[in-house]
């Protein structure tokens, strides 16, 4: 009888690389993509000191463009020899979602990676044209000749993250919305988790912040920083609109166990002000940052609570260097450093 088993390992584990997808869709970012392409320079080369980074272009003529503009940066830590390029069309920028889910399998005591190629449709058909970005996972695993798993299920990245021992954050509003998996239960989509991710618990929030066009992405919530503890964004200005979800999530998370019933810790960390383009509410939240190997990424916002974000984090992370990034015209596309990033673990040694 074939014994077969899945690990997603935690986004602290060691990476092999860094993916992301080029930005070129103008409507992503209206009448502001123009300062776009500099702050993935910035991010692009912050990880190129850290890990490999793997980026996803449309045709030649981008991968040179690009390959100009990260050779002539003036960020001194980029290390341009381990950047590659891959010609795989995309329909937008938002690799976290559309981008390959990495993680072990174990069949009969022997270990490989693979990757999960869950459905994506562009946040509950919200975007049309978005056939290009749900083919990444199968055109990734073509070129690095891995394993393609297909459950079947719309997930994606930005709405969940893992501890690595079990336990597996997301929201109510994201993945039990109709526009993702009509026919699946809840109990039918931890089922899912479980089996492909390895997840033994799931832990619940309820809605998302103001502005997050996908429903209520964890990302831009609550994020584990280590096996047991979460820092999860929380408004402390009861006339914001986000006041009453981020103090119902926290509320939550106070009352969630490991799985031997032990409590998590629970760390606060700060809205930053409220960001606006266009008089559009826009999804800007410190608990979009992205943990690379020897970096953390977070975006900040020209505001008071940015550094105070930066020093909390830095405490989770003592081994890293925590950097911020300006993402006021990046969030312009609703997504911020977390949502443009997905991490390839290293090759684990075991399951446990």
């Amino acid at each position: 009888m074939t014994e077969c088993s899945y690990f997603m390992p935690p986004e602290w584990a060691l990476h092999k690389a860094t993916w992301l997808s080029w930005p070129h869709r103008l409507e992503t970012w209206p009448g502001k993509f123009d300062p776009i392409p500099a702050v993935f320079v910035e991010i692009i080369s912050w990880l190129s000191s850290s890990e490999n980074v793997h980026i996803n272009v449309l045709n030649e003529a981008m991968e040179h463009e690009v390959y100009e503009l990260l050779r002539n940066s003036r960020h001194q830590q980029i290390q341009i020899d381990r950047i590659y390029f891959h010609r795989i069309p995309t329909n937008d920028a938002w690799c976290r979602d559309h981008g390959p889910n990495f993680v072990f399998r174990s069949i009969n005591g022997t270990l490989e990676k693979v990757i999960i190629n869950w459905d994506y449709n562009a946040w509950g058909e919200k975007y049309p044209s978005y056939a290009d970005d749900n083919a990444v996972p199968e055109r990734i695993a073509s070129l690095m000749q891995l394993p393609l798993v297909s459950p079947g299920m719309v997930l994606e990245g930005g709405s969940i993250d893992v501890n690595g021992k079990g336990l597996l954050l997301t929201s109510e509003a994201c993945l039990l919305n109709p526009n993702r998996n009509p026919k699946l239960s809840r109990d039918d989509i931890e089922r899912e988790l479980g089996k492909y991710l390895g997840i033994k618990k799931v832990l619940w929030l309820g809605d998302g912040i103001v502005g997050d066009d996908t429903d209520g992405h964890v990302d831009d919530m609550a994020r584990f920083v280590n096996e047991t503890t979460i820092v999860t964004a929380v408004e402390e200005n009861p006339s914001d609109e986000n006041y009453g979800p981020l103090q119902e999530n926290f509320k939550r998370l106070q009352q969630c166990t490991d799985l031997t019933g032990h409590p998590l810790t629970v760390m606060q960390l700060p809205m930053p002000s409220p960001v606006y383009y266009n008089e559009e509410r826009l999804p800007a939240s410190y608990a979009n940052f992205y943990i690379a190997n020897t970096v953390v990424l977070v975006p900040v916002y020209r505001c008071s609570q940015d550094l105070e974000a930066i020093e909390i984090l830095q405490k989770c992370f003592p081994e890293r260097k925590v950097i911020g990034i300006d993402c006021t015209d990046l969030v312009w596309g609703l997504g911020a450093i977390h949502c443009i990033t997905h991490e390839e673990p290293e090759v684990v040694l075991s399951i446990s």
